[in-house]
């Protein structure tokens, strides 16, 4: 590798580190503002969210949000996916990226868990589904969040990304319908959620790129086995 390469990766690395801490630092500087200024109150903008989403609610709706709610907590979000998805890495050979995604999950939860105790925001009145103490930040969004910034650094293609911003935008407007959050507590959300993934890949950020270049020789060379294996032999005269 050249100097050059050697010089982009770290100050890629440092970035990410940046980021993540801002993130982090971001959603409790949010949680600090609503609770010492607003005592628990609802921004603004939370209000107008909060009248434009209920008033949307009705059979489709309650469908699509209820699934948001089942998929992003309790058993399922919390145990099923993050378990799941480190099997299926491990079928692959990314032991490296299987613990990432772990731990991730695993901090994010408790970096949730943490500040919802810190801040004890009363959720909204208007609440349909049931949910645990604390309305800031959103577990749920964090839990998307995580996902998503961890799918994005394992396998970094755009339309991963993509795919993981929409799903972090569908939980928060699934959660903002359900009454269960104000807007700002998702917001809150994918701070941590992106904060504590963003870290943790740029901690363990050689590992899981010399892992994931192994992968990507592994599968060059399987392909070029298949590939010779039907390239029909020359014709003998």
């Amino acid at each position: 590798m050249s100097d050059q390469e050697q010089t982009a990766r770290y100050r890629g690395h440092r970035a990410t580190l940046i980021a993540g801490a801002a993130a982090l630092v971001a959603a409790v500087l949010l949680g600090l503002v609503i609770m010492t200024r607003l005592d628990g109150l609802p921004l603004e903008f939370d209000e107008e969210w909060a009248e434009d989403v209920l008033s949307l609610r009705g059979p489709v709706g309650d469908v699509f949000a209820y699934f948001m709610n089942a998929l992003g907590g309790g058993w399922f979000g919390v145990f099923v996916v993050p378990i799941a998805t480190a099997i299926a890495l491990l079928l692959i050979r990314r032991p490296w990226a299987a613990g990432y995604f772990v731990a991730a999950s695993a901090v994010s939860a408790g970096v949730v868990q943490l500040l919802k105790e810190i801040f004890g925001r009363a959720r909204p009145d208007d609440m349909i589904v049931a949910s645990d103490y604390g309305s800031f930040p959103s577990g749920h969004v964090a839990n998307a969040a995580t996902i998503a910034v961890a799918f994005g650094v394992i396998f970094p293609h755009v339309w991963v990304w993509v795919l993981g911003a929409v799903y972090t935008v569908l939980m928060a407007v699934s959660r903002t319908y359900l009454g269960a959050h104000w807007l700002s507590d998702t917001i809150g959300g994918l701070l941590v959620g992106a904060g504590v993934a963003l870290l943790l890949a740029a901690v363990i950020a050689v590992p899981l790129e010399r892992e994931r270049l192994a992968r990507l020789e592994r599968v060059a060379e399987r392909n070029a086995a298949r590939a010779q294996a039907h390239v029909t032999p020359p014709t003998k005269t």
